[in-house]
């Protein structure tokens, strides 16, 4: 059965190409995807095959499932229990229970409700020391008894790879089975289905790779360095060794390896010797709002719940117009150096330098959303909240009354008297809630009670640089140590609602393989600032002419120094404070147009053609792939907004001040006719891992 080279996918209301391709007999095939984080959140990848699951579920149907973990209480707070709709695979099932090993069935209740087939490890845990022997026949790979998370992976792995032959047998030779495995703690099961030569075609894509994220952490030269580090000795002496070693055989077993981003593909081909056959860019599922002012609704409305905590949180210091203030965050893992929360300190000590300099009005508050370890919520913060509920009750109280007095006189034909309109016990109980207000401290730079106030990160290098949060800062400070939540009594706020309000999310990450903080923030159309070593940010470099007039701003993190990179993130931020409330408004609308790009319907077609090869690979008298020439998809890029003046420097104000009124002509401007011209304006194709027109490879690279 001969696989054609391009893709095929469903164009997207006419906004993307359609690739042309047969289709995969899916009727004739079962698909399987095994990860850790199947109805267990633990990082980024449960996002990843959480959204991923619908449009594949929408393309296999009922032969579509994922294997995990069993864990009893997300299994029953996530999970459907019902019995498997193939009887071989009920089959499969049996066998390991007959032997003492609990496997539980059922639907995900996610978008798509796809089937999920989870382990329970514990029960199997007896046959650990046998598993590791035959690891160690099979690869040489030792575990020691200490590493819990790597036994427990090799247990999944070994009932993986026991439910695939008890699988195979059953089935015979028709139909054929695809596995895709995610990430190295499901790397034994590839492993030993490859070692005991049971009839799959295989596929494995790492995230990230597990020792470049250690070394990274260690304030490291990585990208500069890749070709000169001793991996068996960086990974020895941060103790993962045995793991490093699972994850890389499970790459050279695979009969497709995938990364998800360009910049990984570097990586994994200096770190795992083996380069990519194919980037696998992670997407999300994107839902358009019939009306396109829509999202600009939803924005304001989420910002006028944060401007309510910042009431309470500053109150006493709220000598700032909120009219006139931004919101800037930055979330994910509290992982300081890797998600460039150093370099965003130290650039927002320099945006408060200019903003100052300038006599600039703006303000901007900004919000690190980081979980950290704490005992409990900051006393003034409560504090505060508490104080800003109690004013507007005050204000509630004396406007009914006033509004009352007011109806009355007006229906007696005369104009009420404003002095006596309101008593004496009026003023006082205002001028009590006035003095309510008054503070001896500065607003607190953290929400909660920290355990390791000393030597957190954050709060270490906010000493250093002197934001305190004082009058004369124009930019504030405010760190968050917790997941939002809507029940949190300090800001009530899913995290979505939390995005929609903030005007600029800003990741300047050193190590981010994909970054998923920007896409949220793309898709619901809020600027962002990312940077090309993370793979939305080479994504975006890829796929858009001019990123940054569409509100993605991407720094330069590998071939600039780290202080050239902080004058260029402040330049960024200290840009974004000078546009005017229109100007941001015609970003957000570009910004979200860019939320195509990010869809699965799109990026789903990178995991077809996996598959496809993975097909061709192991079936090869079934399937066949013209090995070539390289993938080519019909791509594009998007071009720059026909509306923006040619020269960056005319866009913006020579100087900070300018009023909306001012800027009314600035820019010709139609909202209908430039997001047309971005549908129809596509460029030439591209060449997935291909370099940019007119750049050079950088020594030591391999493109992919």
């Amino acid at each position: 059965m001969p696989l054609s080279r391009s893709l095929s996918m469903t164009s997207l209301s006419g906004v993307l190409p359609s690739w042309e391709e047969d289709e995969l007999p899916v009727e004739d095939l079962l698909l399987f995807e095994v990860a850790w984080e199947v109805t267990n959140k633990v990082g980024g990848i449960y996002t990843v095959i959480q959204t991923k699951a619908k449009i594949t579920a929408d393309e296999w149907g009922e032969n579509y499932y994922m294997m995990g973990p069993y864990s009893e209480q997300n299994f029953q707070t996530q999970v459907e229990a019902c019995e498997p709709p193939n009887p071989a695979i009920r089959k499969a099932m049996d066998a390991l229970i007959q032997n003492d090993c609990q496997v539980h069935f059922g639907r995900w209740l996610i978008e798509g409700s796809p089937y999920v087939i989870l382990f329970d490890i514990s029960s199997a845990a007896w046959n650990l020391d046998r598993w590791k022997g035959d690891l160690w026949q099979t690869c040489n790979i030792g575990l020691p008894y200490h590493d819990r998370e790597a036994n427990d992976s090799l247990i999944l792995g070994s009932l993986v790879a026991w439910f695939f032959r008890e699988l195979t047998d059953n089935l015979g030779d028709n139909p054929n089975v695809i596995c895709h495995f995610h990430e190295w703690q499901a790397g034994p099961g590839l492993i030993f289905s490859r070692s005991r030569k049971i009839p799959i075609a295989t596929v494995f894509t790492t995230h990230a790779t597990l020792l470049g994220r250690y070394l990274c952490a260690g304030n490291t030269d990585f990208y500069n360095n890749l070709d000169t580090f001793d991996i068996d000795k960086e990974a020895g002496e941060r103790q993962i060794y045995h793991r490093y070693c699972l994850e890389r055989a499970a790459v050279h077993c695979a009969h497709v390896f995938t990364t998800v981003s360009d910049i990984t593909a570097v990586e994994a081909s200096h770190i795992l010797h083996r380069r990519p056959d194919v980037v696998t860019p992670n997407g999300l599922n994107v839902k358009k709002f019939s009306a396109m002012h829509e999202f600009q609704n939803m924005h304001c409305t989420s910002k006028a719940r944060i401007q309510e905590f910042v009431r309470g949180h500053f109150y006493g210091h709220l000598d700032f117009n909120l009219e006139k203030t931004l919101f800037f965050f930055i979330a994910g893992r509290y992982e300081f150096s890797n998600k460039g929360a150093d370099i965003f300190l130290e650039s927002l000590s320099r945006l408060n330098y200019l903003l100052r300099v300038h006599n600039n009005d703006v303000t901007v508050v900004v919000f690190f959303i980081m979980p950290a370890k704490t005992n409990n919520f900051n006393v003034e913060s409560l504090k505060g909240q508490a104080i800003r509920k109690q004013l507007w009750d005050t204000a509630h109280t004396v406007k009914e009354k006033f509004g009352k007095k007011l109806y009355d006189a007006l229906l007696k034909g005369v104009i009420p008297d404003m002095n006596a309109i309101l008593d004496r016990d009026d003023f006082s109980m205002m001028k009590r809630a006035i003095f309510s207000t008054q503070r001896q401290t500065l607003p607190p730079v953290t929400t909660h009670n920290m355990l390791d106030d000393a030597t957190d990160p954050i709060l270490s290098n906010i000493r250093r640089i002197g934001l305190f949060n004082s009058r004369n800062d124009r930019v504030k400070i405010v760190f968050h140590p917790e997941f939002l939540s809507s029940t949190s009594p300090l800001l009530p706020m899913d995290y979505e609602d939390f995005v929609r309000g903030c005007h600029l999310g800003v990741f300047p990450s050193y190590y981010e393989p994909w970054g998923y903080t920007p896409g949220e923030c793309t898709v619901m159309g809020i600027p962002s600032v990312t940077t090309n070593l993370s793979g939305f940010g080479c994504f975006m470099e890829e796929h858009v002419s001019d990123p940054s007039a569409y509100g993605v701003y991407i720094m330069d993190r590998r071939f600039r120094s780290a202080d050239e990179s902080c004058n260029q993130l402040t330049q960024f931020m200290f840009s974004f404070c000078q546009q005017s409330r229109r100007q941001r408004i015609i970003q957000r609308n570009r910004t979200e147009r860019l939320s195509d790009l990010l869809d699965w319907r799109y990026l789903g077609r990178f995991y077809i053609h996996a598959r496809h090869l993975a097909l061709s690979r192991a079936f090869p008298e079934k399937f066949n792939m013209d090995p070539i020439a390289p993938l080519k998809t019909e791509g594009f890029r998007y071009p720059r907004p026909y509306s923006v003046p040619p020269s960056p420097s005319a866009s913006l104000h020579s100087t900070p001040h300018h009023s909306d009124a001012e800027d009314e002509d600035d820019e010709p401007y139609n909202e209908d006719e430039e997001a047309e011209r971005d549908r129809l304006n596509i460029k030439s194709p591209f060449v997935l891992g291909a370099l940019p027109k007119g750049k050079k490879q950088p020594p030591g690279e391999s493109v992919n």
